[in-house]
């Protein structure tokens, strides 16, 4: 997961220690309209320098800083509204991968305001927004703005009206020697476009990123739907209503509320996660190693679960209690009955659950709810739809040992995904535990036992007896050994990119490139002092002194790479991109590459342990080190960061990030090893 929440605070500390920029893109300018004799609208008006943008005030977490307002507590005036924007560009930002909202060249953000007093007065406000170009970004700036207010001006409509006249009377000549009337001239040019703007919504981004969470989320609580615990329940339920009913409309209508009931619980346990952790923290866990370690463990046990070797229940006398409730008939007596049903299939749905909230919580925000929700409706839409459609009950297939087989497959699925949340920690923590090797070999075997059970060589508890196997379970068993079979070859060096991502990368090996080959990597003797073999082989310094130092013998220029253990981006950058031959070579043969990772858990000797000037934290790690290193002197702290240096340290041209056009970053290598030269 990224490092976001941590870059906010560092690119915000780093703002306030650090006065000195050296880019300024952004212009403000300020204007005050008035609607009627109480109301006003203030306008500020972003002027964008060409190549640079600014982004929105509607930015998800784990974006970029979105533009943002602060007005001051007055007696003078109320706020009417929040502030309003243009339409800007949404592109799907490659870096952040995600929908992002920003603007080009100008744009103007609006405040109305009712105001309460009848003499002019000031409004300090200030603005914080964070702009970037193609290549970088700026740290996040704060800047005072003032909107002068004027209660006995005259509103806009009379405004317009007296602009259009000196338009239309003035003469082009003279218009364009005079700086007022050309000034008119623009503000009169931007009110229809004005007006067209404050009557258009914004668009809703936050819906967009949300809908993957809620789609794997709807299809994981159709999955829970076909387990033992779910699925007779619901003709049983079904049946309970429409007997109990006087009229077939009072039927649907009971298991329409029993439906409703069941979301309303997953979302309020959605809720209470979101509450307990804070929704702008939860994606901070995704990082961290007691986290990943954590649900490491959890997903064993829910795998063991559905493996069979024991069920997780809650309490009889919890089920006992809340059934006791759900005699009582009437609106409570049928939400007690849906709480029955997720405490009784709790055995079945938990794990589910349980998984649905880590992935969750790992991307922040109000995510844990909109998972919840998409659960809890693919799960309550089968009894509202067989309640208003009976006759469907005899299309369902009978329960039996399939429903066993579904839970036994999620057991091996999420054995599976255990393993990437402990191999998160074994990255961070260096320990080479559980290398890429050991990983995979992980993997097949659990695949390959999966194909095995799906083939019916292998029985678990629980397990019904079997004389043939079904199409439909063939099929999957063939999928499964077809997946276990591509994954063998990464064994051998194979790079495996249907899962990029998942297994580590290639060079966190025991043999990078593979077992048995010829690896150069083993012949120690021929790399430099505090060198080693990192991404493609390339012979690579994690410590900046001696890579310099190195770098000056070599005559090399030196290419800072920033990066992390468990940044998704920097894997992507060296597997699809450093693969390239011709960038291959110039990174193995014409500089010196150091890798600094911000990530590295490993603690500097108390003597070397600081106080960085920039963000005001003590440095106690050596990622802390180089994460300092990066917002000191780069202002940046987002990885990867790659900067093309020579022997003092100065930059050869501008710091790149993620970029995975091939030819541009080619040539942004050879830029800076022509200027070098």
């Amino acid at each position: 997961m990224n490092k976001v929440i941590f870059s906010v605070i560092f690119l915000l500390l780093f703002t306030i220690f650090v006065d000195a920029q050296v880019y300024n893109p952004v212009k403000w300018k300020t204007d005050v309209v008035k609607i009627s004799d109480s109301e006003f609208e203030l306008q500020a008006k972003a002027v964008i320098e060409s190549g640079w943008h600014l982004y929105s005030q509607n930015v998800l977490d784990g974006g970029p800083i979105p533009t943002h307002f602060t007005f001051p507590k007055s007696f003078d005036f109320q706020l009417i509204g929040s502030v309003k924007e243009g339409n800007g560009k949404t592109i799907n930002d490659p870096v952040f991968k995600m929908l992002i909202k920003f603007f080009e060249k100008e744009t103007v953000f609006k405040q109305r305001i009712k105001v309460t007093r009848t003499k002019p007065f000031a409004i300090k406000t200030e603005v914080g927004f964070m702009v970037c170009n193609d290549e970088n970004c700026l740290p996040p700036s704060d800047e005072e703005i003032v909107f002068n207010v004027d209660p006995k001006a005259v509103t806009a409509v009379k405004a317009e009206e007296k602009i259009l006249k000196e338009i239309f009377s003035a003469d082009s000549s003279t218009a364009v020697k005079t700086n007022e009337t050309v000034a008119v001239k623009a503000v009169a040019a931007e009110i229809p476009e004005l007006k067209k703007e404050v009557k258009k919504p914004l668009k809703n981004n936050n819906s967009k990123s949300f809908l993957g969470i809620f789609i794997i989320a709807f299809l994981s609580g159709f999955a829970a739907l076909l387990t033992p615990c779910v699925f007779p329940m619901i003709p049983m339920t079904v049946s309970y209503f429409t007997k109990q009913s006087k009229t077939k409309a009072a039927g649907v209508k009971n298991a329409l509320i029993y439906g409703f009931s069941i979301v309303i619980i997953y979302v309020l346990l959605g809720s209470i996660v979101t509450a307990v952790f804070g929704a702008d923290s939860l994606n901070a866990l995704s990082t961290n190693v007691w986290f990943n370690l954590i649900f490491f463990i959890l997903l064993v046990v829910f795998a063991c679960s559905f493996l069979g070797a024991f069920q997780i229940i809650l309490p009889n006398s919890l089920a006992n209690k809340v059934d006791s409730q759900a005699d009582k008939g009437g609106l409570i007596g049928i939400f007690f009955m849906a709480l029955a049903l997720a405490i009784v299939s709790f055995s079945c749905t938990g794990p589910i659950v349980g998984t649905l909230l880590v992935e969750a919580a790992s991307k922040g925000g109000i995510a844990p709810i909109v998972g919840m929700l998409g659960f809890s409706i693919a799960i309550a839409l089968p009894f509202s739809l067989f309640a208003a459609f009976p006759g469907w009950l005899n299309a369902l297939p009978k329960s039996g040992g399939w429903l066993n087989t579904v839970k036994v497959v999620l057991g091996f699925l999420e054995l599976a995904l255990a393993f990437k949340f402990l191999s998160n920690a074994d990255l961070v923590l260096q320990l080479h535990w559980l290398e890429r090797e050991v990983f995979l070999a992980i993997w097949i075997a659990v695949f390959g036992v999966l194909a095995f059970y799906l083939f019916g060589k292998i029985t678990l508890p629980h397990d019904s007896p079997q004389n043939h196997i079904s199409v439909g379970r063939l099929t999957l068993g063939l999928l499964v050994l077809s997946f276990t079979i591509y994954l063998i070859p990464g064994l051998f060096g194979a790079p495996l990119k249907l899962i990029s991502g998942f297994p580590p990368p290639k060079h966190y090996s025991e043999s990078p490139d593979g077992f048995g080959a010829n690896n150069s990597n083993e012949v120690n003797t021929l790399l430099p002092e505090g060198a080693e073999f990192g991404p493609q082989n390339i012979i690579t310094f994690h410590d900046y002194k001696k890579g310099m130092e190195f770098a000056k013998k070599a005559g090399k220029p030196v290419l800072l790479d920033f990066t992390g253990y468990a940044c998704v981006n920097c894997r992507k950058m060296e597997e699809l991109v450093w693969s390239d031959s011709k960038v291959l070579n110039v990174l193995k043969n014409e500089l010196v590459l150091i890798s600094l990772y911000v990530d590295d858990k490993k603690e500097l000797p108390a003597d070397e342990q600081y106080i960085s000037q920039t963000t005001g934290k003590k440095i106690k790690t050596i990622g802390n080190k180089w994460s300092d290193l990066q917002i000191k002197t780069y202002k940046a702290n987002a990885q990867p960061f790659y900067v093309l240096v020579n022997h003092s340290g100065e930059s050869l041209n501008e710091p790149s990030a993620y970029n995975a056009d091939i030819n541009n970053y080619l040539f942004w290598l050879q830029d800076g090893i022509s200027n070098f030269n």
